[in-house]
């Protein structure tokens, strides 16, 4: 039997199949003592190891045996993601290690997961129906289900952009496992991925603009004010939807914003906006300032005819008895406003694209867009402002031809 390789002091270290192994006695979380192992191919890389551990176990607990996926992602969750973060990026990122991650890669291990795996995993998503996957069709009363439950699938596969999404949130979590020391690469960084091709976003020129406009404060539809701060202030849906009466001052000619109505879940949140840059105090053009009073006045109207049922806040935009109005329920009134004003249906985001790509038509300089929409970096507003319109377009090369000929 071979003796052990060892020096003074280091009762520890012996020769283990190709290379040399250690183990030091450590406390674990459950309070137990127990042995942690290191490996390498030197006894003086394992020594490194050793006396490292040696530290570690006299400042606390130690993990005597390396977590799965699956086990990392609930302590991730729970200990990083859900204190320290928004709760909208809390429940993007539960359902992604839910539906994705721990089925696909849970009980691999954490410091042995590799590129492949992560290459292999994610190529499967990508073709696979997650219809089928999720049992999407299954879940379906019997009398409802459509396509997978019943043999015909229905090839619901993700975008490349889900898909790319997939990757971020596992590329994130790898990143905290190696600054607690548990991995020394991310794996994820490393997985190839076609290209994703951005959708081009539409925006209204302005006779569109006026035309929704128009329609909506001859029909006094309730949210006209809404869609006048979205349209002249580039708001956000979730800050026109949080707006209360408080952050308006009709007679200083001003709107604060820095607080947003956002669905997470179960849940209708009224919170802070999405970053510290959001936060402005704007003044209000007089069709603002006249939208706003007249929303005020028919707010007033709308409380007196509910009576006891009038549920009180301070919102600026809400029911008809005064409770917040759900997100994508607003999305709805704005589509139903798009046919009858008979202008193209974008989104509210892209009505937001339309206040920029209008400043722009208006010769604003991007410096003072970027304060109106409230961006964080500058990169995002020249991502926009240089969508002008057809009309400009025609008129700017009509030009550039005459200076040629």
């Amino acid at each position: 039997m071979p003796g052990r390789a060892r020096a003074n002091g280091e009762g520890s270290i012996f020769p283990y199949r190709n290379g040399f192994a250690a183990y030091v006695w450590v406390e674990k979380a459950d309070g137990k003592r127990g042995r942690k192992w290191v490996y390498g191919k030197t006894r003086e890389e394992v020594h490194d190891k050793w006396i490292k551990l040696h530290g570690q176990a006299k400042a606390g607990p130690v993990a005597t045996r390396s977590a799965t996926v699956r086990e990392y992602a609930g302590y991730w969750l729970r200990e990083i993601v859900k204190p320290n973060l928004a709760p909208g990026s809390y429940v993007t990122y539960e359902v992604v290690v839910r539906l994705y991650l721990v089925p696909g890669l849970g009980r691999k291990r954490l410091d042995k997961l590799r590129v492949s795996d992560v290459q292999t995993w994610i190529n499967e998503v990508g073709r696979t129906c997650q219809c089928c996957a999720q049992g999407k069709d299954q879940r379906r009363k019997p009398a409802q289900r459509r396509c997978c439950a019943l043999g015909r699938c229905c090839q619901d596969l993700p975008s490349a952009t889900s898909v790319t999404h997939l990757r971020t949130v596992l590329r994130t979590l790898l990143s905290q496992a190696i600054t607690e020391g548990l991995i020394t690469r991310n794996v994820a960084s490393l997985v190839k991925l076609p290209p994703v091709r951005k959708r081009k976003r539409k925006a209204w020129t302005s006779d569109e603009a006026r035309r929704f406009l128009e329609s909506a404060r001859a029909n006094d539809d309730p949210f006209y004010a809404g869609s006048v701060l979205v349209l002249v202030l580039g708001l956000r849906k979730g800050e026109m939807l949080g707006l209360t009466w408080a952050d308006v001052d009709l007679d200083a000619g001003e709107l604060t914003i820095d607080r947003q109505l956002q669905r997470v879940g179960a849940e209708l949140l009224h919170r802070e906006t999405k970053t510290a840059t959001s936060d402005a105090t704007l003044p209000l053009p007089d069709i603002c300032t006249v939208a706003l009073d007249r929303r005020r006045t028919a707010q007033t109207a709308a409380r007196g005819a509910a009576g006891p049922a009038w549920q009180p806040s301070d919102l600026v935009f809400t029911t008809r008895y005064g409770r917040p109005v759900e997100p994508r329920n607003f999305n709805r009134f704005w589509d139903r406003r798009c046919d009858a004003a008979g202008v193209r249906r974008i989104t509210v985001r892209d009505a937001r694209r339309t206040c920029a790509s209008r400043l722009a038509d208006l010769d604003v300089h991007p410096r003072v867009a970027m304060q109106i929409l409230r961006h964080a970096q500058f990169a995002i507003t020249m991502e926009i402002y240089p969508v002008v319109s057809s009309a400009a377009t025609r008129e700017a090369l009509k030009r550039l031809g005459e200076s040629l000929r």
